[in-house]
């Protein structure tokens, strides 16, 4: 990181000037007008900080750049699923994109009228998380192989519900991301080949308690190229007009996720711009079909809005290898070390004359060689104490956290304007131990 010159956030994370200091003064990075160093104070670190006003923003973004058809966005409860940010989401006229059970019962307890605007992936769907969908209500089944799509037909006749469904083809097309986030290719686990798409929906219409009324496809994730999802788009839209003359009525298209963001802000970033591309690569390719399209977003909307606020422990070096030890660990923010991930890493107060850069391994106290936040990462003149943040570190930062080395997990904070409210406490050993018999 460049202590001179750090990226930022808007509006969510930004630096303000100590007012009451010379022009040569500190300045602090903020959370909207919440100094993150008060933050730190008050609930300790490692910390999870969201920007409520940043996600705001980028739904409303996302929602604007699809205003030329009709559309539901089904935020992607598995980047964050925070309680008070669903419900955030669920008053701004989000529906959820689910893939277990579990989810569902999170979008019940946050915003239980959203019910009717969930979406059910994934590919290992139990017989008692099919239940609890009947039973809420749910908008969308996405059916991801011939066994799932009996056990759906059984379980909606034992309950005498209709269940809507969509077929989730896998459309062969490669998207330029990690291979563990994409989804699009037969050598992933994830949809029905399109040669066998046409006889599920030809046996599910002929199950009483079935209505195929959609088509559904996801790529990947962290695809910042909008030319693969224009591909399969093309893809599912051919594939409606032949159900269509099968005499099926397709309503809905579910593109599903996979928007990328640019976790390298040193270049610049104009989300605005991208989502629009985005939108008009997805929105193409359906023209004149009249479909309801429904949309998963997730890291695209939640991943700028939050950071993990972090506190320097010990500075060390080994030869001429120089480490950062900070109180965060893999097990708060696993990216780095499952994906190879790249965060931006920013100190929380710059402080003139200390601009002085040096390269250093940024690591946490987890035993793992592979317990790291950036690997000689160019830093500031960082000192033990002083505080840094890990940026867009809003998807896939808590959702995927753990207790390994018997690590209570973070709090969690989220701030309006000056206003901070704790939205999950920190964990204690005493709740790790709670489940567990001597």
């Amino acid at each position: 990181m460049k202590a001179d010159h750090p990226q930022q956030r808007p509006p969510g994370f930004t630096y303000v000037r100590e007012k009451q200091r010379a022009v040569s003064s500190n300045r602090e990075l903020h959370v909207e007008a919440m100094p993150l160093a008060r933050l730190a104070t008050r609930f300790g670190t490692p910390l999870y900080v969201y920007s409520a006003a940043a996600i705001r923003e980028r739904y409303r973004q996302f929602d604007l750049a699809f205003r030329g058809c009709e559309h539901t966005i089904c935020y992607s409860v598995k980047a964050n699923s925070n309680l008070s940010i669903l419900q955030m989401l669920a008053r701004l006229g989000a529906g959820f994109d689910i893939v277990s059970g579990g989810e569902l019962q999170r979008v019940i307890a946050a915003a239980p009228k959203a019910t009717a605007k969930v979406v059910f992936s994934g590919v290992g769907k139990l017989a008692e998380e099919i239940d609890q969908a009947l039973r809420a209500g749910i908008l969308l089944f996405n059916v991801e192989s011939a066994s799932e799509l009996e056990l759906l037909a059984a379980r909606a006749a034992h309950h005498r519900k209709p269940a809507q469904f969509a077929v989730r083809v896998n459309p062969h097309v490669a998207a330029k991301t990690h291979p563990y986030i994409s989804t699009g290719l037969h050598e992933h686990k994830f949809g029905v080949p399109w040669r066998d798409a046409t006889e599920l929906y030809r046996r599910g219409a002929e199950e009483p308690w079935l209505k195929p009324v959609g088509v559904s496809v996801h790529i990947g994730s962290q695809i910042t190229d909008v030319a693969p999802f224009r591909e399969a788009m093309e893809r599912v839209a051919a594939l409606v007009r032949s159900l269509r003359e099968a005499g099926l009525d397709i309503r809905y298209v579910d593109a599903g996720g996979g928007l990328g963001i640019s976790y390298d802000h040193r270049s610049a970033s104009n989300f605005s711009g991208e989502v629009k591309r985005y939108a008009k690569a997805v929105m193409q390719p359906l023209k004149g079909l009249g479909v309801h399209l429904l949309l998963e977003p997730g890291r695209a909307i939640i991943a700028p809005a939050g950071a993990l606020l972090t506190r320097v422990v010990y500075r060390k070096q080994n030869d001429g290898k120089r480490f950062i030890v900070v109180d965060a660990a893999m097990n708060d923010l696993l990216r780095p070390s499952l994906y190879d991930a790249y965060h931006e890493i920013v100190p929380v107060i710059i402080q003139p004359g200390r601009e002085r850069a040096e390269k250093a391994d940024i690591v946490g106290p987890v035993c793992e060689s592979g317990d790291f936040f950036a690997r000689d990462r160019e830093v500031g003149a960082l000192e033990e104490g002083d505080l840094i943040a890990v940026l867009d570190a809003g998807a896939y930062g808590m959702s995927l956290a753990s207790n390994y080395n018997t690590r209570p997990r973070a709090a969690e904070v989220l701030v309006e304007g000056k206003r901070a409210r704790l939205v999950r406490r920190r964990e204690t050993v005493a709740d790790l131990l709670a489940p567990e018999r001597g």
